[in-house]
């Protein structure tokens, strides 16, 4: 059953690292993407995705600053995560971790400690489902039964930060969101990390988180893959070094 959870995450993950998007209305809902730009220079997330913007949701620091939000999607535990905990808490980063279920039931110590050492625990929903076509009363559910979830294994609140499965989502999400006090998280840079199966080699995918650094980037890693655990020390200290700092999705959303 673990062995199927990880393979149904993996397989479900939304398609990251893809320019084009896949066919999007207000029938079959939109699906996120946000291209890679040269020279360091901000994004821009597709023309007809920009009214996410106007129902708190958020990809990018428009402000110009060489600030990076780091922000992972957390389904599973394969002993990666910890990893990643142990890397932000030597360099002294923040992250903000977007959690399923499973995460939490399976593995409520790991929740705990991403919430006592800082770290902005967030909302994936329960069952990492296309959402996009679901009603407000089902996405609600998904959100409250994890906030359930969270309340009951660390004694705390879980944010009202939100990141639609598979990036796919429709403007009755986001209208719901909005008017439920939650905030969207979108990203301005991924890349195809989440299958542990076929991982990109890891300097091959430092050159390309380092090439694609942007002032106020919303960065999405998988916190699961293999080469993000080996090479995350290295891009922390390296996006330091080129004078960018850490940001938290409170400051993003203030």
């Amino acid at each position: 059953m673990r062995r199927f959870q990880k393979a149904l995450f993996c397989t479900f993950c939304f398609l990251l690292s893809m320019i084009q998007l896949l066919p999007a209305s207000a029938e079959t809902g939109y699906s996120w993407y946000c291209p890679h730009v040269k020279g360091h220079a901000q994004p821009r997330a597709g023309s007809e995705l920009l009214f996410a913007e106007d129902y708190d949701a958020y990809y990018l620091d428009h402000s110009g600053e060489k600030v990076i939000y780091l922000t992972f999607d957390a389904g599973y535990e394969n002993g990666n995560v910890e990893k990643v905990l142990d890397v932000l808490k030597e360099n002294g980063v923040p992250g903000a971790f977007f959690i399923l279920g499973n995460l939490i039931t399976r593995n409520p110590e790991l929740v705990k400690r991403m919430a006592d050492e800082g770290h902005t625990v967030c909302n994936h929903t329960v069952h990492h489902r296309n959402m996009a076509k679901k009603s407000g009363e089902e996405l609600l559910s998904e959100l409250h039964e994890l906030e359930e979830l969270y309340q009951n294994a660390t004694g705390k609140e879980l944010t009202k930060f939100y990141r639609p499965p598979e990036g796919r989502f429709s403007k009755s999400n986001l209208e719901t969101l909005k008017q439920n006090g939650y905030k969207t998280i979108f990203w301005s840079f991924a890349y195809p990390d989440w299958d542990n199966a076929r991982q990109v080699d890891p300097e091959r995918a430092k050159e390309m988180i380092l090439a694609n650094a942007h002032p106020g980037e919303v960065m999405l890693l998988h916190p699961t893959s293999d080469t993000n655990a080996k090479i995350l020390n290295d891009v922390i200290r390296k996006l330091k070094e080129a004078g960018y700092r850490f940001g938290s999705l409170e400051e993003l959303t203030k």
